[in-house]
């Protein structure tokens, strides 16, 4: 198991990397956190959490808008008015999606960023919206392969878990954006 320094070291790393990649070749007039959960399932907690602090962060700059956090959840009940909204509101938004995940067991405690979008409710088998230019999943529990025990595993899922995995997301986005 990776301690925390190096999961973050190597979650910026890899986040910067896939910006600069996004940035460089595409350009944008709004960097849009599109962190999906709701914070009734410790597990689908992640995005909210994410989102409550990169808000914070992010407070003053104008360039940086965050859709869910805690008291206003993304959820496969209102994504999809949220994501009409910003391309109604946005000409070329930057979208980095960011939710929790499950995979295997060896997995869990892992940061995935990848160059591409997510489908929200892949878990429980809604692929309800494809979302993102960039994903970053906090793998929170083990994939059973099975919908009703993946959302039972969701809800006993460690808060120490999704808050430590938190707080390495939203401070490294932080970190790597004001470089």
């Amino acid at each position: 198991m990776l301690t925390k320094k190096e999961l973050y070291d190597n979650f910026v790393k890899d986040f910067a990397v896939k910006l600069k990649k996004q940035v460089c070749e595409n350009e944008y007039d709004k960097v849009i956190f599109f962190c999906v959960g709701t914070d009734k399932v410790i597990g689908d907690a992640f995005g909210p959490i994410v989102g409550y602090k990169l808000r914070y962060l992010f407070r003053n700059i104008e360039e940086v808008e965050v859709y869910g956090h805690l008291s206003e959840n993304i959820c496969a009940n209102n994504a999809n008015d949220i994501i009409m909204h910003i391309r109604n509101k946005y000409e070329k938004p930057f979208i980095i999606a960011i939710d929790s995940a499950i995979s295997k067991k060896d997995n869990i405690g892992k940061i995935v960023v990848e160059n591409n979008g997510m489908y929200l409710g892949k878990a429980l088998n809604k692929n309800i919206n494809y979302i993102g230019d960039i994903s970053i999943k906090g793998i929170v529990s083990q994939n059973v392969n099975v919908p009703q025990y993946n959302f039972k595993l969701l809800q006993n899922t460690s808060l120490g878990l999704v808050i430590n995995m938190a707080d390495i997301v939203s401070s490294g986005i932080y970190n790597v954006i004001n470089i």
